[in-house]
């Protein structure tokens, strides 16, 4: 089982590239889990056809079981939102925790059995709660997204420096920074400068495209709404290149 910790800025667009990727994986044949660790609950919807799902933490408050809060979207894909405390009520960092616990005490993962389980985790403070996924080995492999904008190569740089500090307990890699961009100047080199300073490498780079905004208006991925479009295709190449990156990663599966 591969298990990716995708990490980036709030708005920088992880979910988006998160979902297009587990389309991208559940198309070709692969069991997927997404699991949202944003208390916003909205990494999984375009999966879902821009449906409101229930989280992992409304379901425990509510009294229901967790298996309730479980949902099928695009291909067969697994989706699951941790969710958040009610606003001003308490730490959306422990928020994750909880929910974490709660799926592991209920064998969640273990019941769907999924080939890979990718975690999108808002990355702006990497506190102990955002850093749950990279700990405890939930998440082997960690990839980070980010454009050359200032505060998002700052997040990425936090988040690199949180990866290593728990590096030595054999807690997950950081394999590999993704760049979607934003079109500023200077953009390609600003984020290679910065990716070597984290002692890491850009594994690939998204074009700045309105193909995404279009496709979700209508409420889908770019791999679903647009399966022709180049953008799709790039989508698919970074799923290919994540699987092949992974520490799990033993070629033994066809990857076409």
């Amino acid at each position: 089982m591969r298990r990716v910790a995708i990490y980036g800025k709030g708005g920088i667009g992880k979910s988006t590239t998160a979902s297009n990727i587990t389309a991208a994986l559940s198309e070709m044949g692969m069991k997927v889990m997404q699991i949202g660790c944003d208390p916003k609950a909205d990494s999984t919807k375009f999966l879902l056809r821009g449906a409101k799902v229930p989280t992992v933490l409304e379901t425990i408050r509510n009294g229901k079981p967790v298996e309730d809060s479980i949902s099928i979207g695009y291909k067969g894909s697994i989706c699951v939102e941790c969710g958040g405390p009610k606003p001003g009520m308490g730490c959306a960092g422990r928020g994750i925790i909880a929910a974490f616990e709660e799926l592991e005490r209920r064998n969640v993962i273990e019941q769907y059995d999924p080939d890979v389980i990718i975690y999108d985790v808002l990355g702006d403070v990497v506190c102990g709660g955002f850093a749950m996924p990279i700990r405890n080995g939930y998440a082997r492999d960690v990839f980070i997204v980010t454009s050359g904008e200032m505060m998002s190569l700052y997040a990425a740089n936090n988040i690199a420096e949180a990866v290593s500090n728990m590096g030595f307990d054999g807690y997950a890699t950081l394999r590999g920074i993704v760049q979607n961009s934003r079109n500023i100047a200077d953009e390609d080199v600003l984020i290679d400068k910065a990716a070597a300073e984290m002692r890491s490498e850009v594994i690939y780079r998204i074009p700045r495209d309105q193909t995404v905004q279009s496709c979700e208006n209508n409420g889908t991925t770019v791999v679903e709404g647009a399966p022709g479009s180049d953008l799709s295709m790039r989508y698919r190449d970074l799923a290919k290149r994540m699987l092949e990156l992974s520490d799990d990663f033993d070629g033994g599966m066809k990857i076409e």
